[in-house]
């Protein structure tokens, strides 16, 4: 902790105890002792009559970054690979990413771990003005340990303002590590991020409160300001065959890890949902009523070319797989058309789908909160509404 208690000097005498505003001190076997819940407000130093409480040097370098925040600009991003190839939410960071970058005057970074060069190249049309890649074997498959090292290292060195990196499992698993060993901010599974017109500093705005309201958080005082975004929320940027830029390959000595992957095995499963690249959705709620009603959904979506989604009330009923979950603890999609049948409309579920580019809407409810979000809705009865779509839809295709 940044704050401590020398205990050889504390004699126990409880005076920080009532001065502390966040209960941060405990008292263990006579002593004063600081816990997790202290905000450095440093009350407790001014009011003990020992001086058993101190500041560490830990505090006094985060104090030192503070007063280098100037020294911090451009935009990095985190380009994740998986088998040696760009994950398509690289590409969606680097679409928000050249937006934040070009309004604060700044460029665009991506860093490149275990992918070739063409890869990297990618990126820079994609419009990434400088690539850092380190090609070495070894970090094609994914290891805590060493890419929260690399990523460090590059960080401390390039000092980038802003670093964004997809809310994916990878993501999820080192970032923090990362955010933890800079003694800076990170807001996960962000859905938007805007810069300040005044202050410059990143907005990040994310749902909280089990999707009930959505917080905009800042991290004005430390850099970089880092921030997970969830794959399919932002989207892509302009793809530009003849953009240029720097591709600078770096080589990492001394790299850290604990641990070392043997093998990586994908999940084998009977079924293949592929939510997130699919351009046609037809997803069902509670309204379905059941197996039968996403039967009229599957037929609908075979017709169209596209696969069924669910709210997490139908997956919880076990109407539908897990896989099929579309909204804040499923999947978050960004189809061309997004059919929401028999679904009310919870934010938790509209956080995963509203940024579709048509989302239509079949529910007997008029009152339905997922009426607010549609471009075009239905009032009725899904399971006479679907059923004239597809025949309709299969009319027109000549099936």
């Amino acid at each position: 902790m940044p704050i401590v208690v020398r205990v050889d000097k504390c004699t126990g005498c409880e005076t920080c105890l009532t001065s502390c505003p966040f209960d941060a001190i405990v008292m263990k076997e006579g002593k004063a002792f600081i816990n997790e819940y202290c905000n450095y407000c440093k009350t407790c130093i001014s009011v003990c009559p020992e001086g058993a409480i101190i500041e560490t040097e830990e505090i006094s370098n985060l104090k030192s970054q503070i007063s280098n925040i100037k020294d911090y600009k451009d935009v990095l991003v985190f380009a994740e690979q998986r088998e040696g190839k760009v994950a398509p939410v690289s590409y969606e960071l680097l679409g928000i990413g050249r937006k934040l970058a070009d309004e604060l005057g700044a460029k665009l970074l991506a860093f490149l771990l275990g992918a070739d060069e063409s890869e990297a190249t990618e990126l820079i049309k994609w419009g990434a003005d400088r690539v850092y890649l380190c090609n070495d074997s070894e970090l094609i498959k994914f290891n805590d340990d060493s890419y929260a090292d690399i990523l460090t290292r590059v960080i401390n060195e390039q000092k980038p303002s802003i670093v964004l990196a997809g809310a994916t499992p990878i993501g999820r698993s080192f970032i923090p590590r990362v955010a933890a060993r800079l003694r800076t901010g990170l807001t996960a599974d962000c859905t938007s991020l805007e810069i300040d017109k005044v202050s410059k500093n990143l907005l990040q705005v994310r749902p909280a409160f089990g999707g009930n309201i959505m917080a905009t958080i800042l991290c004005p005082d430390y850099r970089p300001q880092m921030a997970t975004v969830r794959p399919r929320v932002m989207k892509r940027g302009s793809y530009d065959e003849n953009r240029t830029g720097e591709i600078l390959n770096i080589q990492m000595d001394n790299i850290t890890a604990r641990t070392k992957v043997i093998e990586s095995i994908k999940e084998v499963s009977g079924i293949s949902v592929n939510l997130h690249e699919a351009e046609f959705i037809v997803a069902g709620g509670r309204g379905a009523a059941g197996e039968k009603g996403f039967k009229l959904l599957e037929e609908l979506a075979q017709v169209l070319g596209g696969v069924v989604g669910a709210s997490r009330a139908a997956v919880d009923e076990g109407w539908i797989s897990y896989s099929h979950q579309v909204g804040q603890t499923g999947k978050t999609v960004n189809p061309k058309i997004y059919i929401a049948c028999g679904i009310s409309g919870a934010v938790q579920h509209l956080v995963g789908m509203q940024s579709s580019d048509i989302i239509i809407a079949i529910n007997k409810n008029p009152e339905a909160p997922i009426f607010n979000v549609a471009t075009y809705g239905i009032v009725g009865d899904l399971f006479e509404i679907v059923p004239m779509l597809t025949k309709r839809i299969k009319e027109i295709k000549g099936m």
